[in-house]
């Protein structure tokens, strides 16, 4: 079977999503090919924070409806510790922009509705075998799919990142820390994101929704999931987050846990040929500061003004700026979430843990104390 498109995208995550959408507001035709099942791509839990940018991008382009109606604003945070805890109202900081809690699952399934009801085709549970980025390419089990332009947004360890030539620098970085993500299924226990440092590791708290909350573990890199059941997973959360100290936690369920490895890395340029990549095949991110989606969201705006350009008048000026244009958003973002996992993490025990460890206080103390230091956090815990 062999199918053309006008600009083929390969993955229905929310770059590939929201480019898509984008696209056929514009009146281009669009196909989406995605490895996943429909019912795996709309339940799959990843990350829930939407940044002041992301936020506008979906409401300037008719695609916030399930945001506007489900969507909780978070404007504080809260940091533990054994010298106590203090929040921060990072709303009335920096350039005053709030979070948007709308869980990930919810806000693809929004896309991919508003995607098929703009006549945009959208094709599930195909595996993918091999890209030519020279003539926009893919070929799949069915045959191929051809388009003047290909776009990745098949994650950092898919088909078209793999496409990528010697020639394109991949910055790679894995910090050596992992955290055991899990959902319960309870209320949330505190009214802000807190984040908990502790001797045994990092934990942290987000809520999802007024029925689920998000948990993080720091654990060992080799850990398994299987390793942590419920009443673990409980007792430790209870022990980092102090509850002795600061009340208990609501407790439920567990309905996922999984080990995620912290991990980043950057492909320059993001493009080869007549392949653009986007998402986390441009750019993967550690969660530590909740950038991944808000960068992918960002990267689909840029391309899809650049592609429309093109399209329309001939004019790919915008496509070869692609690269200048997001590296620098992409790297600040890199550098505040290294500069979280300095913050959150303890050192290892080397000879200059000791060194470590009070340079770690200071920071927080810097970051309880100083204007200076609040607003730069707000501005980037928000921004890009």
């Amino acid at each position: 079977m062999a199918d053309q498109a006008t600009v083929l995208i390969v993955g229905a995550g929310p770059a590939g999503l929201v480019l898509g959408n984008l696209l056929r507001a514009n009146g281009i035709d669009t196909l989406i090919l995605e490895r996943g099942s429909r019912e795996r791509v709309q339940t799959r839990a990843r990350a829930g924070f939407l940044g002041a940018n992301s936020a506008r991008v979906l409401a300037e382009h008719g695609l916030d409806a399930g945001l506007r109606q489900r969507g909780q604003w978070h404007y504080k945070c809260a940091f533990r510790d054994s010298d106590g805890q203090f929040e921060l109202n990072y709303a009335a900081l920096g350039r005053g922009e709030v979070h948007t809690v709308y869980p990930q699952q919810d806000l693809v399934t929004d896309l991919i509705a508003e995607y098929l009801d703009r006549g945009g085709r959208l094709r599930f549970d195909v595996t993918v075998t091999g890209v030519d980025p020279k003539t926009a390419t893919v070929r799949h089990l069915d045959g191929q799919s051809k388009g003047r332009f290909l776009i990745g947004c098949d994650g950092s360890n898919g088909v078209t990142r793999a496409a990528m030539p010697a020639s394109a620098v991949r910055h790679a970085r894995d910090h050596g820390i992992a955290w055991l993500a899990v959902l319960a299924q309870a209320p949330p226990s505190m009214s802000a994101v807190t984040y908990a440092m502790h001797d045994n590791g990092f934990a942290g708290h987000m809520a999802r929704s007024p029925e689920i909350t998000r948990y993080y573990l720091q654990v060992s890199p080799d850990d398994s999931p299987a390793a942590w059941p419920d009443e673990r997973v409980w007792a430790e959360l209870n022990t980092r987050m102090r509850v002795d100290r600061f009340g208990p936690l609501r407790q439920g369920p567990i309905v996922e846990r999984r080990v995620v490895r912290l991990r980043s890395d950057v492909v320059d340029p993001m493009r080869h040929g007549r392949m653009f990549l986007a998402g986390d095949a441009a750019s993967l991110i550690s969660p530590s500061a909740a950038k991944g989606a808000n960068l992918a969201i960002m990267q689909a705006e840029v391309l899809a003004k650049a592609l429309t350009d093109a399209v329309a008048t001939g004019d790919e000026r915008g496509l070869e700026a692609y690269s200048s244009t997001c590296l620098p958003r992409i790297w600040r973002a890199q550098e505040f979430s290294h500069w979280m996992i300095t913050l959150l993490h303890g050192p290892s025990n080397g000879p200059d843990a000791g060194f470590q460890r009070v340079l770690r206080r200071a920071r927080l103390d810097s970051l309880r104390d100083s204007r200076s230091h609040q607003d730069f956090f707000a501005e980037n815990y928000v921004g890009i």
